[in-house]
């Protein structure tokens, strides 16, 4: 059966009712699992099911016959087709008895196919065989001789308010740290976690506004949480330059970070006071909720792009030696955070598409090539919805590569915030990403950039 593509179907799915469709996607979990009976299909490989597209006539609700795993990989679904009215989770597409299919293969998938295998990995690659053991512990010590970064991360057990005002115990950080040869992680307090939630349609929204002092106050209390797993778990917390040139994974670090200026509450004051207290040195402006900074990706513009405060902001940070993070902000926030800003910017977590869907978490080429041209870097993440493996997270990050330089790519895991699984789901894990990295013929100096390289020279730049 020969399915066709989503676009192209959802022009004849609105006369189809009770209909035997196929149709094929991206599927889009909404729950944890390594298989479903029940997700959205949407057009394009999500990050998780905060970004599910909300216009109605981009997704499907989807009932399998039987669980369907989790691959990363489009979908060629057929069932029966019906076009709902009025239905109260806002889902206007359903599709039942789903089952998997095979996908048409014709000569010119199979041509395309090995010559990009060749070209990418050379002769024989398609059939290579995994890396003898002497081999691993040689990269390991390759990963051990520099200081490697994961640029946005929250392992530990460290964000959501249960988490944050409970104390819940804290998970392992450092052994695994050790273990996988990684050196440094930029470890990131949520400060606007008591006003964004999981909606019906099973999106990451705000939904209400945070009463005076209470993300300040919960911001503190994220902060502590950060030093205190510092302390439980004997993690150094770097503040400057000579410390992160110095981290290596038998002796691992953290640099303090933000994931959104929530806490600030609009007082400009609080970024040295952050700076100060907390040893914050990398701030993302923005989160799941538009706030005094600016917009965001997954919701409508309500500024614009960048606030007054916003720039305000970016430059006490230039002034102080605080990594300036535009992840989540939408691509007017970036430009105009570009303007203003005198050191390089980062973009901690994302992936690259040539045509993002609104309210998407990806980025475009130009999206990405500003954050290139202020000699910044961007982290690319690990959702199993994107890479379904490790030789998959690797070809994502050299697309990136392709697109800005290899001066310009580096690894934001969001352990600890992705809602789906991940390919990268620990530390330990890095050799393999490494191992992929020169299978696909990265060179160990070309590796060293993209692992921790780029990073320590955009944050030295930024404390200059």
């Amino acid at each position: 059966m020969i399915v066709p593509p989503f676009s192209n179907a959802l022009d004849r799915f609105a006369a189809a009712d009770g209909e035997v469709v196929g149709i094929e996607g991206w599927m889009c979990p909404l729950r944890r699992g390594a298989a479903h009976s029940y997700f959205a299909l949407v057009d394009e490989p999500p990050c998780c099911f905060g970004c599910l597209p909300r216009p109605a006539e981009q997704r499907i609700e989807v009932f399998a016959e039987r669980p369907i795993p989790v691959s990363g990989t489009k979908l060629h679904l057929t069932g029966r087709l019906y076009t709902l009215t009025g239905d109260r989770a806002g889902w206007r597409y359903q599709l039942r008895d789903a089952r998997m299919v095979a996908p048409a293969i014709t000569r010119r998938h199979m041509l395309a196919a090995s010559l990009a295998c060749a070209a990418v990995a050379g002769p024989g690659a398609c059939a290579a065989q995994p890396a003898p053991e002497a081999a691993s512990l040689q990269l390991l010590a390759e990963l051990a001789a520099f200081p490697t970064v994961d640029i946005h991360t929250h392992a530990g057990h460290v964000i959501g308010v249960r988490t944050v005002t409970g104390q819940f115990p804290f998970t392992p950080v450092a052994s695994p740290m050790r273990d996988g040869g990684m050196a440094v992680l930029c470890l990131a307090t949520v400060s606007d976690a008591p006003t964004h939630h999981v909606t019906a349609d099973r999106r990451i929204r705000p939904f209400r506004d945070p009463d005076p002092g209470e993300l300040y106050a919960f911001g503190q209390l994220s902060f502590q949480r950060l030093h205190d797993l510092a302390a439980d778990q004997g993690l150094a917390v770097i503040t400057g330059a000579a410390g992160l040139a110095q981290a290596r994974s038998d002796r691992p670090s953290i640099i303090i970070s933000a994931e959104g200026g929530d806490f600030l509450e609009g007082r400009l004051d609080r970024v040295a006071e952050a700076y100060t207290r907390w040893q914050l040195r990398h701030l993302q402006l923005t989160h799941y909720r538009v706030n005094e900074l600016g917009d965001i990706q997954t919701e409508a513009p309500v500024h614009g792009g960048l606030t007054p405060f916003g720039a305000d902001v970016i430059r006490a940070c230039n002034r102080l030696g605080i990594v300036v993070d535009v992840a989540h902000g939408p691509y007017d926030l970036v430009k105009q955070a570009a303007a203003v800003t005198t050191k390089p910017l980062v973009l901690s977590h994302t992936s690259l598409s040539n045509a993002p869907r609104e309210r998407s978490r990806l980025i475009s080429p130009d999206h990405a090539r500003v954050i290139a041209g202020t000699g910044g870097v961007i982290g690319i993440w690990p959702p199993m919805s994107s890479f379904p493996d490790m030789p998959a997270l690797a070809a994502g990050i050299a697309r990136m590569v392709d697109v800005v330089g290899i001066d310009h790519v580096g690894l934001g895991t969001d352990m600890g915030g992705l809602v789906g699984p991940a390919i990268f789901a620990s530390y330990r894990d890095l050799p393999a990403l490494a191992a992929a990295l020169l299978a696909r013929g990265f060179t160990l100096a070309e590796m060293r950039k993209l692992l921790g390289g780029n990073y320590r020279r955009v944050f030295t730049a930024s404390l200059a």
